[in-house]
């Protein structure tokens, strides 16, 4: 990755000077040089001491002694004469931008990002001698920063590559010290303080990690140094086991800041759904108490999976980041046990088989109804002599429908016993995440009376246009696997077991042609809709944030029971009905595809969701919308290739999205399409970066202080110190005065004269 640098030279040319031979280590010339210097310390001492010779003999002995001294000297050190040409870099220094959300709060008259890119431009003129390296930080390993040369401007503004949703700084200054290139001799970091690492309490010994014992200087810039008028929801949490229909503690933090006026503020939370209004979960009054308060609330929510929280605060007049009054968090919600409602109009061999196989499953909680007789039956007895009781639908499907994971109707009249005028209550149920499967019988579907019911609506068939008395065909017939149904997850397990050949039916209900983005398994292969396409007879669908299930048979007992389930074990029934049960869940196994969002999502900026087919063998079309939560308003579809040997996912783009839940599906193109699969995600304009907007001023001055640096505002840029320039040969050539025995010679010559002139002056 090639990084923004600025070299600068301060002085070039070629030099002469004189320098000991380059095989004798500093210290030993040192040595040299104090032993010659003793030597003649002594030679003086003791001409002084020994008196009464002539001048002429003095001066002798101390002229060949100094000269013996010096060749000694010259004869140890070989003396050479270096000719370089050199030049004088500017010392390396990192600038380090804070690429953090944060930055786009305001600050004065403009924003800290504003007073960010000021202070860039002041140091590029401190350092304009010197060889720089502009980096940004925020999640992770610095990065460079999008900053167009000196002299031109950008429309994006020079952080065009962030902003973040963190503010590492320890990542990013462990990322230039354990990096490949150039130690800087400083780093200059330019923020407001609000960092997620290196924390207040451990700031020290993190500096020190992060450095891992490198001593460089790191100055600090602040952009920012006012408290805002704010009141903020700082943090909410919730606990970290969350179970589907047992209550979970939510706990918010609310706070204000720069002196704004607070008291009570109420705050509400809400779930969201994909295309239905948000449904309120908890209230509450946060009583704040020196500028800040803490409210617990209790929230129940009852479908598992990924499930998107709205929390919102009343602020009080005067709040100058309304952004912050509203958060959203993603919760994901498992499920103790699968809870079922299990309605049946009358107890026949398919009703006792899927009862049975319900029951035996440890990981379901099942409530089953057998309807023995209506509220119209005339029993000719008082109602406490009677052993059956009446069916409980008032108290079922108002008090406790939102408690049960997913309903089967199975052949069930909603007439008779009271259900039709709670089956707008059910559609919203199923829109709102429920779980629906109607099974076949004489008193299903159409002959339900469910044509023209709220409920009709999110089934994945249609019932119109199909008169009562052909809504039901009695003649057998053995259901065909569409191509859909070859290459969906869902019934991958049976058709391992059966092969494709199915069992005879009993007979079918009548349903029209299935509704759009409905996934037909299994069709009928006589019996044809309006468009003349086969008629369905499995049929998966997703409405709202809910999942249903139409199967118009009710014969599935036949893949438990007979000569045909022999093969199988039985176990094909238990295959079929643990995949449909599994889907209409969201049971991963079942899915063919998998959706994440990439990085997270910041209202006004582009995101990123990642796509991923796990079922297939080839290489499939992928179809992917996204969706406005609370509305359905598509706000984005396209359409990838996918190749499920590839281990890379397919990225797309999604552009800028404003504030609130979204919902992406993704639907696998093979020829007969396939069941969707979904994600739900939010955006928040300023998240976790906007909850506490105020600067931290003091942690930027102790980073300093810690490390041998100053802290600065961005318009005192210029008492920031600079390092000294670095030296770079670039040619460089020895001559040797005299070879190594000339030197000796002349050592030589020296002594021998210095022996003759002390001897001559009566010295021993």
């Amino acid at each position: 990755m090639s990084l923004p640098i600025v070299a600068s030279a301060v002085g070039s040319g070629l030099e002469e000077r004189w320098a000991p031979s380059s095989d004798l280590p500093h210290a030993l010339v040192l040595a040299v040089l104090a032993a010659a210097t003793l030597g003649l310390a002594l030679l003086v001492l003791e001409l002084v001491r020994t008196g009464r010779r002539t001048r002429v003999a003095v001066s002798l002995v101390l002229v060949s002694g100094a000269a013996a001294l010096a060749l000694l000297v010259t004869a140890v050190l070989r003396p050479v004469r270096v000719h370089e040409r050199a030049t004088e870099l500017g010392a390396s220094v990192v600038v380090l931008a804070d690429g953090s959300r944060s930055m786009d709060l305001r600050e004065g008259d403009g924003t800290r990002r504003q007073r960010l890119e000021a202070a860039l431009t002041a140091l590029d003129a401190r350092f304009a001698k010197l060889r720089t390296r502009r980096l940004a930080f925020g999640r992770g390993a610095a990065v460079p920063l999008d900053v167009p040369s000196r002299g031109a401007s950008s429309p994006k503004g020079p952080l065009a590559v962030l902003p973040a949703t963190s503010s590492d700084l320890h990542a990013a200054l462990e990322s230039i010290v354990d990096g490949s290139g150039e130690l800087p001799r400083a780093i200059v970091v330019v923020s407001d303080g609000r960092l997620d690492r290196p924390g207040p309490s451990e700031l020290e010994a993190q500096l020190r990690a992060a450095l891992g014992g490198v001593a460089v200087p790191i100055h600090t810039v602040y952009v920012a140094t006012d408290d805002p008028r704010d009141a903020t929801l700082r943090s909410v949490r919730i606990a970290d086991a969350v179970v589907a229909h047992q209550p979970s503690t939510l706990t918010v933090e609310v706070a204000c800041t720069g002196g704004l006026e607070c008291d009570k503020l109420p705050l509400r939370v809400y779930e969201l759904f994909s295309d239905e209004p948000p449904v309120e979960r908890a209230s509450g009054v946060a009583h704040v108490d020196s500028g800040r308060a803490e409210l617990t609330l209790e929230v129940t929510l009852d479908r598992a999976g990924k499930r998107i929280l709205e929390v919102e605060l009343d602020a009080p007049v005067g709040d100058t980041i309304p952004e912050n009054n509203r958060r959203f968090i993603t919760v994901d919600v498992a499920r103790d046990r699968v809870r079922l409602l299990h309605v049946a109009g009358r107890p026949t061999y398919d009703v006792r088989a899927l009862r049975s196989w319900l029951k035996s499953d440890v990981s379901a909680d099942v409530v089953a109804f057998f309807i023995l007789r209506t509220r119209t039956d005339d029993v000719a007895a008082a109602q406490d002599e009677l052993a059956l009781i009446p069916f409980p639908v008032d108290e079922l499907f108002t008090r406790h429908l939102q408690s049960f994971d997913a309903v089967i109707l199975q052949d069930f009249d909603a007439e008779p016993y009271g259900l039709s005028v709670h089956l707008v209550r059910l559609a919203e149920y199923v829109r709102q995440g429920g779980g629906l499967i109607m099974v076949g019988g004489p008193n299903a579907f159409v002959a339900g009376n469910y044509a023209s019911t709220p409920l009709a609506k999110v089934l994945p068939v249609g019932l119109e246009g199909i008169a009562a008395d052909r809504a039901v065909d009695l003649a057998s017939f053995a259901p065909t696997i569409t191509k859909a149904g070859r290459r969906s997850p869902v019934l991958e397990a049976l058709l391992g077991l059966v092969g494709e050949g199915l069992p005879a039916m009993p007979g079918t209900n009548v349903v029209a042609s299935a509704r759009d983005g409905a996934t037909v398994l299994l069709a009928h292969p006589t019996l044809r809709v309006a468009s003349g396409a086969a008629m369905p007879v499995l049929a998966l669908g997703e409405f709202g944030s809910g999942r249903s299930v139409a199967l118009t048979v009710d014969g599935s007992h036949l893949l438990q029971f007979g000569t045909f389930a022999a093969d199988a074990g039985g176990r094909a029934h238990g295959a079929l009905w643990d995949a449909l049960l599994g889907w209409l869940m969201r049971d991963a196994r079942f899915e063919p595809a998998v959706v994440e969002l990439d990085g997270g999502c910041i209202a006004g900026l582009s995101a990123t969701l990642r796509l991923r087919a796990v079922f297939g063998d080839e290489p499939v079309d992928a179809h992917l919308t996204v969706a406005s939560m609370g509305n359905g308003a598509i706000v984005r579809t396209e359409s990838v290739r996918l190749d499920p040997d590839a281990p890379a996912t397919a990225a797309v783009r999604l552009g800028a999205l404003a504030p609130g839940g979204y919902t992406a599906t993704v639907r696998l193109d093979h020829g007969g399409g396939s069941a969707p699969s979904r994600y739900d995600f939010a955006c928040e304009v300023g998240g976790d970066e906007w909850a506490d907007p105020r600067p931290d001023v003091e942690r930027l001055r102790a980073i300093s202080a810690h490390t041998g640096g100053v802290s600065v505002d961005p318009a005192d840029v210029r008492s920031i110190p600079t390092p000294s320039a670095s030296r770079v040969v670039s040619e460089r050539r020895v001559e040797p005065l005299l070879p190594p025995w000339g030197w000796t010679l002349g050592a030589a010559v020296a002594l021998g004269a210095h022996w003759i002139a002390r001897r001559k002056a009566g010295l021993a």
